[in-house]
């Protein structure tokens, strides 16, 4: 067989016409579709000089899914297309696949789509129908992912390239050939063979053998896979077996020496599939082949080595299908055909575990690609070989594996046992641990719920911490499912303008004035309750869609405080909470600049809230990143300070301007002792790390007359005012100026 890499399918002809599929030009064409210039260079910086396959890059630009689809119209032999998802509407990106796909009917052409706005991400089922290569963010397409995804596309397109190029130069033959296919193996494509041969050159399909070279025979052993008439007897026999001696001759003569011969009784073709390997085909003749039927027949063998190869293909696509090739497991599709199936039998004790090594993509960074390819076989191997033979095992994605079987056999406490042991990997032990997410196979639904139910609790099991396991059960499944469904509902609020900003002032405590507005977001939903932050800002978060709301939030924030300031109030600080997410987006200082510029805000009327989780992103990023901004002359908070990851370490590093006292600790100042110790210290901290001190959640004069003593600056709470919308609040700023 071919030594080159797995994923290189090579479709080998004879020796006698090589036709390798032609190609215009010796470079991949890759079409960049995005509406940002930037991009088109940083992609193009990325893969200057690059290489895929011997062959050099040639990149083509345009700015829209418009201009896309015109250029696709002219030019077809485009090998990837890198297509922004949000362009000149948010679903710009889908429509021009739609276009690509549907209209254009350019099915071998990959598409990788990309966006900057992970909140945009498209559902599993689009990318399917859309049959799209892959989805990745920008952020994540650093140079050696993206030539790796590239690598990927180009590879799979060339495969689809070679297939439809062998298709049409099969034409009759090609036809008849698709059956052949459809059956299961090289013995029923020799079958096919045969009667292809007998119609073509005019005899009767008597006498017509196929041979092939047998593995389990040893080095020159040949075995007859197929045959016909009265030579059927010799199937399955090996050539040493045969008592027609010239026959058996003119075969193994074909095999080993790789070509065809034609004599005046009988024809010997030889049909190579690999360059070491393939069969031949004895026909006897009682008249000579004439020149025109020689011909064919050399066209035929040409074309049948192609389809022979192909067979091979379509079988290694059938155990692609089902099998995970690294680790020699049955795949996600293998396990959810077996769910089907023990849901059929009503096995209503069976159980699916999914098991997650914890921490493999660190340790994978960590050690090298190497140590955790050794790390996933040896886990395959272990839970293999382990589990009794009637318990399916199976990886389904990454360091996933999946167990069903009797709940018997597959526990939890078991499964922890088995990975108890070390791990010997380069001579080295290494101790993992695993997550474990389990369900019962239930005795209704479709193997795809029961998996999808696995994965619900597996995610509860990672959350928690490493060695931890979690059972499905229906409380989770619904709580689960409502956060998914929320996250539709907050899209489509964001989308609908369902979202509005309120306003809570922030009073100087010596002087009783205000300073300062924090911009908090409210959720009116569609059935008319409103949805609290503490729901779905973690859920706007976890997926990405904070980014957007972060951008509303920002402008619709600004562009009130230049009403408030025009209304006469014009030494207002504005504060807008940032979320860590947001911190992370390439360009957020850029955005920030933006936001300002477009709003005619001062950089000094606006304060940016951040939670201390910031610096688990990485200290030393974090502190360049906000000494930017605070060089602008913006103001830099921690919000809920000593609710999170409080070390003096970073508060000493990080430019921060303001501390804000969470609101648990002032709400207990008065009542315990212990909440005022913590106010207390926070406030002299503040004063020793020359930061101001905020405290939130104030609902009495007494706490505020208690801050005050403490030496806290300022403060907010329903003391003060409730967070109002912005026509209740500029009420409310006339009638407090007027007190």
């Amino acid at each position: 067989m071919s030594n080159s890499s797995d994923d290189e399918l090579i479709l080998i002809e004879d020796d006698q016409q090589t036709e390798t599929p032609a190609r215009k030009e010796k470079y991949w064409r890759i079409l960049i579709v995005d509406d940002d210039k930037d991009v088109h260079e940083a992609t193009e910086f990325a893969l200057s000089g690059m290489e895929i396959q011997g062959r050099s890059l040639r990149l083509f630009h345009v700015y829209s899914g418009r201009e896309a689809i015109d250029f696709l119209d002219r030019e077809t032999d485009i090998a990837v297309i890198l297509l922004d998802v949000v362009m000149e509407s948010d679903d710009a990106g889908l429509k021009t696949v739609d276009a690509i796909r549907n209209e254009l009917m350019l099915l071998n052409t990959r598409i990788i789509l990309r966006t900057g706005q992970p909140g945009q991400a498209p559902e599993a089922e689009t990318i399917t129908r859309y049959d799209i290569n892959d989805y990745k963010t920008k952020s994540e397409l650093t140079q050696s992912r993206l030539f790796t995804t590239l690598t990927s596309a180009v590879r799979c397109y060339d495969q689809l390239e070679r297939l439809d190029a062998s298709r049409r130069g099969l034409e009759k033959i090609v036809a008849s050939s698709h059956q052949f296919m459809a059956e299961q193996g090289l013995q029923s494509f020799a079958e096919g063979v045969i009667t292809q041969l007998a119609s073509l050159i005019g005899v009767a399909p008597e006498g017509l053998v196929c041979a092939a070279t047998d593995k389990n025979i040893g080095p020159g052993g040949y075995r007859v896979i197929a045959a016909a008439g009265n030579y059927r007897h010799l199937i399955q026999h090996r050539l040493s077996e045969i008592d027609n001696q010239h026959l058996a001759r003119s075969l193994g003569h074909a095999l080993r020496n790789r070509h065809s011969t034609i004599t005046k009784q009988d024809v010997t073709l030889y049909f190579r599939k690999t360059p070491d390997e393939g069969f031949a085909a004895f026909i006897e003749t009682a008249d000579p082949i004439s020149e025109v039927d020689q011909n064919l027949l050399e066209i035929f063998c040409t074309n049948i080595a192609l389809c022979a190869n192909n067979i091979d293909l379509v079988g290694d696509l059938r155990r692609d299908s089902q099998i995970d090739r690294q680790v020699d497991l049955p795949n996600r599709n293998a396990l959810i055909a077996e769910l089907d199936r023990r849901l059929a039998t009503a096995a209503a004790d069976d159980v699916l575990a999914l098991i997650d090594i914890d921490q493999f993509a660190a340790a994978n960074d960590l050690l090298g690609h190497q140590y955790g390819d050794a790390m996933l076989k040896a886990a395959a191997l272990r839970l293999r070989t382990l589990f009794p033979a009637n318990v399916f095992v199976a990886r389904v994605a990454g360091d996933t594996f999946a167990v069903t079987g009797a709940s018997l056999l597959v526990k939890a406490d078991t499964i922890q046992r088995i990975f108890a042991q070390p791990f010997a990997i380069e001579s080295v032990d290494h101790l993992v641990t695993v997550g474990i997410g389990l369900t019962p196979v239930a005795s209704n639904g479709r193997g795809a719920d029961t998996l999808e139910n696995a994965y619900i609790a597996l995610r509860r099991a990672k959350a928690a911490g490493s060695s931890q396991t979690v059972s499905f059960s229906k409380s989770i499944g619904e709580e689960t499912r409502g956060r998914t469904q929320l996250l539709r509902d907050l899209r489509e609020a964001l989308e609908r303008k369902q979202i509005h900003a309120v306003y809570q002032p922030q009073i100087d405590l010596c002087s009783g004035k205000i300073i300062g507005i924090e911009a908090l977001m409210r959720w009116q939903h569609h059935d008319g309750q409103t949805i609290p932050p503490d729901r779905f800002i973690p859920v706007a978060e976890q997926s990405g869609l904070i980014v957007p709301l972060g951008q509303w939030i920002m402008h619709e924030a600004l562009f009130a405080l230049q009403r408030f300031r025009a209304a006469g109030f014009p030494d207002l600080r504005m504060a807008v909470n940032i979320s860590t997410v947001q911190l992370r987006q390439p360009g957020f200082v850029d955005f920030i600049d933006t936001a300002l510029r477009e709003t005619g805000t001062s950089p000094h009327n606006l304060e940016l809230e951040i939670t201390e989780s910031v610096v688990l992103e990485g200290i030393e990023p974090m502190v360049a990143l906000l000494t930017e901004l605070r060089s602008r002359g913006i103001c830099i908070a921690i919000d809920d300070f000593g609710t999170g990851y409080s070390s003096l370490n970073y508060l000493e590093q990080l430019p921060i301007d303001h501390l804000k006292i969470d609101r648990s600790f002032v709400v207990s100042l008065a009542s315990s002792e212990r909440g005022a110790r913590i106010v207390r210290t926070i406030s002299k901290l503040g004063q020793e790390l020359n930061m101001k001190t905020v405290a939130e959640g104030v609902e009495d004069q007494n706490i505020g007359d208690l801050l005050q003593e403490i030496g806290c600056h300022s403060a907010q709470g329903y003391h003060y005012a409730r967070p109002m919308d912005e026509a209740a609040f500029l009420a409310w700023l006339k009638e407090h100026l007027c007190s």
